[in-house]
C-alpha cells in the first residue's frame, strides 16, 4: 500500500468543500457502473465492513477533553481525480485514526494511494485517494462505496466515541445511539429537477442508516432510470444524495419524475424493511 502523506502532515485549509456552480449544490461526482437491478443487492456475503484495529483512542489519550463535538461528516467526491476515489473525513482536531482507517480500506480490496490533512474552523479533514487493488481504478460500484463509507464511520467512532450520538449509525458501531431521533416524514426530503437535454437531477435527504447507498440506487434502477452519476454525504443523522438520472439518454418526464418520488418516499418512509442492509 502506498502512501503519501501531504508535507507537514498538518496543514491550513480553506474551502474543502467546494461550492456548487449554477443552481445545483453539486460538489463531487462519482461514475456509477451500469448494471441489471438483481445485480444491486443489499450487500454480497463476501463483502464484510472491517472493525477498526485498535480500541477507542484519541491523540492525546482522552475523549472528552473538548465540549464541543463538530459535526461528522464523510463526503465521497470521484470529479477531482479521473483515476481515483476521494473521500473526505471531517470531524474534530483530534481525529488519531489515519493509519487505521487505511489498514480497514486495504481489507476491502483497496489501496490508498495518497492521503492528506488539514484543518480549520470547522475541523481536521482527512483526505484518501483510494483505488481497488484489482485495477488500479477507482470504485465503481455501490456496494463497495457503501463498504467504505460504513468502515471510515465505523473507525471514526472507534476513535471519536463522543460522536456516537450525533451519528445515526452510532446504533450500529458505537457505544450509544443518537440522543435524538429523527422523524422519517419531517426529514425525507425529495426533488428532481430537469438538467439540460440528456439528464435530469435528483436529490434525496432523509435519515441515514446502514446500507441505504445501495439501496437507493437499487429502486432508481427498478423502474429502469439510469444513474449516470452521483455524490453521498453522511452529515450526522442525515444522508444527502445527489444523482443525475435518465431514462434512455432523455431527462425524465413529470410522470416519470412523479413515480421516481412515490417510489423513493415510500421506501424510506416505511418504519421497517424486509430485508437487514447489512
Amino acid at each position: 500500500m502506498a502512501v503519501a502523506v501531504a508535507a507537514g502532515t498538518l496543514r491550513t485549509c480553506s474551502g474543502v468543500f467546494p461550492a456548487a456552480s449554477g443552481n445545483h449544490p453539486l460538489a463531487g461526482w462519482w461514475p456509477l457502473a451500469p448494471a441489471a437491478p438483481a445485480k444491486l443487492r443489499l450487500l454480497s456475503p463476501a463483502l464484510r465492513v472491517p472493525r477498526a484495529a485498535s480500541p477507542a483512542a484519541v491523540e492525546n489519550g482522552s475523549s472528552s477533553n473538548s465540549n464541543t463535538v463538530p459535526t461528522p461528516k464523510v463526503i465521497i467526491d470521484q470529479d477531482s481525480d479521473p483515476d481515483a476515489t476521494i473521500v473526505e473525513v471531517t470531524l474534530g482536531d483530534r481525529l488519531g485514526d489515519l493509519l487505521d482507517t487505511m489498514s480497514a480500506l486495504r481489507n476491502l480490496g483497496l489501496n490508498v494511494v495518497k492521503a492528506s490533512v488539514c484543518l480549520d474552523s470547522s475541523g481536521k479533514h482527512n483526505k484518501f485517494s483510494i483505488t481497488k487493488s484489482s485495477t488500479g481504478r477507482k470504485i465503481d460500484d455501490p456496494e463497495l462505496l457503501e463498504a467504505v463509507r460504513l468502515t471510515i464511520i465505523n473507525n471514526m467512532l472507534e476513535y471519536h466515541p463522543e460522536a456516537s450520538s450525533q451519528l445515526a449509525m452510532g446504533a450500529t458501531f458505537g457505544l450509544e445511539p443518537p440522543t435524538e431521533v429523527v422523524d422519517v416524514d419531517i426529514a425525507t426530503h425529495i426533488e428532481i429537477y430537469d438538467d439540460g437535454p440528456e439528464r435530469s437531477l435528483l436529490v434525496v435527504e432523509s435519515a441515514d442508516r446502514p446500507g441505504l447507498l445501495v439501496d437507493l440506487v437499487k429502486i432508481i434502477a427498478d423502474i429502469n432510470i439510469t444513474v449516470q452519476s452521483g455524490e453521498f454525504d453522511t452529515e450526522g443523522l442525515l444522508a444527502k444524495a445527489k444523482f443525475h438520472v435518465s431514462y434512455r439518454g432523455r431527462p425524465l418526464i413529470k410522470a416519470l419524475q412523479q413515480v421516481l418520488a412515490n417510489s423513493l418516499r415510500y421506501f424510506l418512509r416505511r418504519p421497517t424493511t424486509e430485508d437487514a442492509s447489512f
